[in-house]
């Protein structure tokens, strides 16, 4: 009889180089973990059906959150729950991918219990791996969404009751009741025959996604030594004794055999289609200006309720419009008025890598908390322009380039206190002339939706104008 001698799968890596540490060849899960085998198997089933060069798989937060350090394909660490969101950008955004969402049953049926529920609903293409130990293994051993009851856990010491927890959640039986799922089945690691089950299973989840069926789910009961204090084999039976009756094996839902579906045709569209955008001839394209002599990376700060958003956006607009490059970045808090807001503007002849500004060049300040809590943010040198009328008595630094511009009480003197945001604006424009003013009317064209208020802005934008002047 001849020796069959299994190499070991090309999806997992021989050496583990994204692992820190001199250990290169071990896991990082615990002894007796099923996370290891079903790792494996998922690797095998990739490398058999020819798809590593096109899989990405999806790990969220849990124990198999470094699941990257082992398979040799793609892979995205997503936010905790979020697995099946990220996996259908993707799968969407890429239709030619395999991918697969590897989650835990705190991750998948507590917080991304609604994420997954939609997805299965949806019916997307793609293949979820459920690893179901009953416990939040990684975080010590909390109660999970599938925690038995009478289970003890680090946060039902005295063991999970039908009146206080409410009943473990069946996720297989839960996602049967969907129309869109094709596959789903639930297995175990206990023996070899169960496990061969499983290795079969999930080999087939990744089968319908490559034929284009839909969504599959395979559930794993796995044993979790450690969170359970118990041995790797006692571990093993207790799968067997406590959770086989409450989470029956089996195939919940088999589609592949039925004729497929016709496939629609999605309907392609250019972004400019999609966002109404005119192109070609008809489009008005800016002509671009001089190239800036630096990126102006800017915050603006002040009160809710003082158009603070509105000026970052406006700002933002008019840069475009004078053909640079432009980022508008809004954070405000949760009151609707009173509360502090501010945005991010990056404004630049040159690609922009990234929206946040932490140290700005340019500090619009609109009111003096603004002012104290981002001043001493801005770089050497740096631009500070702020509301004279409503901050006084506040230190400047001469280390950057201050103007002081009353900009409520020209706004005031102009029939409306809520423009002194526009004020600023023009005199931001009067300083740097970074823009002209029939690109800076444009912007506020573009986002004034009260057509009626355009003249009073217009005279807002002219007082600012005028009202430049360095502060010494």
């Amino acid at each position: 009889m001849d020796m069959v001698v299994k190499e070991k799968a090309k999806s997992i890596l021989d050496q583990y180089k994204y692992k820190p540490g001199p250990d290169k060849e071990s896991t990082h899960y615990c002894p007796g973990c099923g996370h290891g085998n079903v790792h494996k198997m998922i690797g095998e089933a990739v490398d058999e059906l020819g798809v590593a060069d096109r899989a990405v798989l999806m790990s969220p937060v849990g124990c198999s959150v470094f699941a990257y350090y082992y398979f040799n394909m793609g892979h995205i660490q997503v936010a905790h729950g979020r697995a099946p969101a990220a996996a259908t950008g993707v799968k969407r955004a890429q239709p030619h991918t395999i991918v697969m969402s590897y989650q835990g049953d705190g991750d998948l049926a507590a917080i991304g219990g609604n994420n997954i529920l939609q997805a299965a609903n949806r019916g997307e293409n793609m293949t979820v791996f459920f690893i179901n130990n009953a416990i939040y293994g990684m975080t010590g051993g909390q109660m999970a969404p599938t925690t038995l009851l009478g289970q003890r856990t680090s946060t039902t010491p005295r063991g999970r009751t039908r009146a206080n927890e409410g009943f473990p959640i069946r996720v297989c039986e839960l996602l049967a009741s969907l129309e869109a799922p094709v596959y789903l089945e639930r297995v175990a690691l206990i023996d070899p025959k169960t496990t061969a089950k499983a290795r079969k299973a999930i080999k087939k989840a990744i089968q319908m996604q490559v034929e284009g069926r839909g969504f599959s789910l395979v559930e794993i009961l796995s044993p979790c030594p450690t969170g359970w204090k118990l041995s790797p084999p006692d571990s093993r039976e207790w799968i067997t004794k406590n959770m086989l009756p409450v989470f029956p094996l089996g195939v919940y839902r088999d589609r592949s055999k039925e004729e497929l579906p016709p496939v629609e045709e999605p309907k392609l569209e250019t972004v400019a289609e999609a966002l109404g955008i005119q192109t070609g001839e008809a489009a008005t394209i800016p002509k671009p200006s001089a190239p800036l002599r630096e990126t102006v990376r800017m915050k603006v700060a002040g009160f809710g309720g003082q158009g603070i958003l509105f000026l970052g956006e406006v700002l933002a607009e008019a840069g475009m419009q004078a053909g640079h490059r432009v980022t508008w970045l809004p954070s405000y808090g949760p009151e609707m008025r009173g509360g502090t807001a501010n945005c991010h503007v990056v404004i630049s002849s040159e690609r922009i890598g990234s929206p946040t500004v932490s140290l700005p060049n340019v500090l619009v300040a609109m009111n003096r908390p603004s002012y104290e809590r981002f001043v001493n943010d801005v770089i050497d040198n740096g631009m500070l322009l702020y509301d004279s009328s409503l901050i006084e008595g506040v230190p400047v630094p001469e280390r950057l380039r201050s103007y002081a511009i009353p900009a409520t009480q020209i706004a005031d003197s102009i029939g409306n206190t809520r423009v002194a945001n526009v004020v600023m604006l023009g005199a931001y424009l009067g300083i740097t002339g970074i823009f002209d003013r029939e690109q800076a009317l444009n912007a506020l064209r573009l986002h004034i939706r009260r057509t009626q208020l355009l003249d009073l802005n217009e005279k807002a934008l002219d007082a600012g104008m005028k009202a430049a002047s360095p502060k010494k």
